[in-house]
């Protein structure tokens, strides 16, 4: 059984995180729920098909993208927060950099942070944090989204993945944000090859070692389609599924996916091998 460290929100673990990009050019699913009341309608399935958490992103952070202005980013992503913070109970999460829009967002109803950078884009972003008590979570990304692919290497990944995730942790733990806000994501396809997210995977269990809940995101993403001889972004729901198990049993807390449904039945299926006991009374709990 795993040890799940205690966070700020009231969440059980294993989780999922649905991604709801309100972008025109995100890799998997831009500029299909750019419209509000599309994004909004996408948000609520998500949680009919059992995302706890709907991460929302205004700005794409896919191999190359360009940036966006916090006006921009604004306009896209608080009346999508709004609307959900009143229709749902589930949790909001806010996929920015920007401290501007961190701000706006919790105040409109978002709990959840969610920072490619892991806090150090804008200096105000740990302000941010420290002062609404809110969730965040800190990733690993290897230079920034314009330019992470560009031949990235490392002598050990997972080590190097490791130290700098516990070394943010300690670094914004001294700046007033409690351990138990923090959650950490290796931050696969940040910065990596398709080698270096296939460790990084392998060696999950190091990540959950530093003592906070993991967030694993490889849904759709480039890597698999590798390993499936070229499949597009819409054929890489079952691998992404494969993955979830693979985290559920290496300690993940929360898989950050697009293919709620799908995903949600893998993770049931992994539950039931790592509590057999349960499963055989029918105590698995439903994720």
């Amino acid at each position: 059984m795993h040890y799940y460290p205690t966070l700020d929100l009231p969440l059980s673990f294993p989780c999922l995180m649905g991604i709801l990009n309100v972008t025109p050019d995100s890799f998997s699913d831009g500029g299909q729920f750019e419209d509000v009341d599309g994004a909004v309608a996408r948000g609520l399935q998500m949680v009919r098909e059992g995302a706890a958490i709907v991460d929302v992103g205004g700005e794409s952070t896919r191999p190359g993208a360009e940036g966006v202005s916090a006006d921009e980013e604004l306009r896209r992503v608080l009346p999508v927060v709004e609307r959900l913070h009143a229709q749902s109970e589930a949790y909001i999460s806010i996929d920015t950099m920007k401290a501007a829009v961190a701000a706006r967002a919790v105040a409109a109803g978002a709990t959840v942070v969610n920072d490619v950078s892991a806090l150090r884009h804008d200096p105000q972003m740990l302000d941010v944090v420290a002062t609404s008590g809110c969730a965040c979570c800190l990733m690993h990304m290897r230079g920034v989204p314009r330019t992470m692919q560009d031949a990235p290497r490392y002598a050990d990944v997972v080590g190097e993945v490791a130290a700098f995730l516990e070394k943010r942790l300690a670094h914004i733990t001294g700046y007033g944000v409690r351990e138990e806000q923090v959650l950490l994501d290796p931050g696969i396809g940040f910065g990596k090859t398709v080698e270096h997210n296939l460790l990084l995977l392998n060696g999950l269990d190091k990540i959950a070692a530093l003592g906070r809940p993991v967030v694993l995101g490889t849904s759709r993403k480039r890597f698999l389609g590798a390993l499936l001889n070229g499949a597009g972004v819409a054929e890489r729901a079952t691998a992404t599924a494969a993955t979830t198990v693979l985290g559920a049993l290496a300690g993940a807390a929360v898989f950050r996916v697009h293919d709620v449904r799908a995903n949600r039945e893998a993770l049931r299926v992994a539950l039931a091998v790592m509590h057999p006991e349960a499963a055989a009374m029918g105590a698995i709990r439903d994720v």
